[in-house]
């Protein structure tokens, strides 16, 4: 079983370790367990249940009135929380949950049931990008394994797979034709197959080509298929530093207008260029889309 420090707890809940040992020498919540050194560390166990305790905290409940409940008094009111798919804290934190525990059942129940309920542009928006960048930083600082990532990254991707499949592709005059890729070192598809879905759904011919796309490749591409516009997506933390040479590079192969997206964009300065558009957030991507 794993076993995590307080600072890792601090990350994965989103609450300050000094709150936590106030929960803790005030009321009693969650205990931590000791090493035969006498170190202190929570377990998965733990992890879960403060995530549910964090759960009714955020939904109005009183931590001390939660100190006065049973185990399972705890997590029946998460229970019932848990349909309620339009409460995106409830739903970030359940989703974490099933995360820690690799639960795909879970996690695509959830989506499933989020996507619904919010449709999935407002559920990438106000749920699940903020959620994989989250999942980004913890594995950065190592709160949780790169297998969480994958885990989480690649049912997002599954289920976007299937949206853009079952999404109808209305008829558009004069539509434009979309070049989709991910530069070198670049590899995380969300928001790239979202960009995808966005499309489709304006009615823009697109060719998907994936991550990690070499920069020589871009001209035989593009002189091939003679897109319109380039579309990437940015949102790698290792990447931050270069984010201005990766777009240089990517804008001196393609030759075309270039539309760049991700949360790289909204954090790091992106250098004013000609042909170039910076997409900082859903709406941006939305309101671009839906002028062309």
């Amino acid at each position: 079983m794993k076993k995590f420090s307080i600072s890792d707890i601090e990350s994965l809940i989103g609450v300050k370790a000094h709150t936590i040992r106030a929960w803790e020498i005030r009321y009693n919540l969650v205990p931590p367990k000791r090493t035969p050194t006498n170190i202190r560390f929570y377990d998965e166990d733990d992890l879960k249940m403060l995530l549910n305790i964090v759960t009714l905290n955020e939904n109005g409940y009183k931590i001390s009135k939660i100190a006065g409940m049973s185990q399972k008094q705890i997590t029946d009111l998460v229970a019932q929380l848990k349909t309620d798919w339009n409460n995106d804290s409830v739903q970030m934190l359940n989703l974490s949950n099933a995360t820690i525990e690799y639960d795909e059942e879970v996690f695509s129940g959830i989506l499933a049931g989020c996507i619904k309920e919010m449709g999935l542009i407002n559920a990438m928006d106000v749920m699940l990008f903020p959620f994989m960048k989250r999942v980004g930083m913890l594995w950065q600082t190592g709160a949780i394994d790169p297998s969480h990532e994958h885990f989480a990254a690649n049912l997002i991707r599954d289920r976007l797979i299937v949206e853009i499949d079952q999404l109808e592709m209305p008829d558009k005059p004069d539509p434009k034709r979309f070049l989709l890729f991910l530069p070198e070192a670049e590899m995380h598809e969300t928001g790239l197959l979202f960009a995808r879905y966005l499309l489709k759904k304006c009615g823009q011919h697109t060719l998907y080509l994936g991550p990690e796309i070499p920069y020589q490749d871009l001209k035989k591409v593009a002189e091939s298929y003679k897109p319109d516009y380039g579309f990437i997506v940015l949102t790698s933390l290792n990447l931050g530093k270069n984010v201005n040479k990766i777009i240089g590079k990517v804008m001196d192969n393609l030759n075309v207008p270039l539309l760049v997206a991700g949360s790289l964009i909204s954090e790091f300065d992106i250098l004013v260029k000609d042909q170039l558009t910076p997409l900082k957030n859903v709406c941006d991507m939305v309101e671009f889309l839906e002028d062309l």
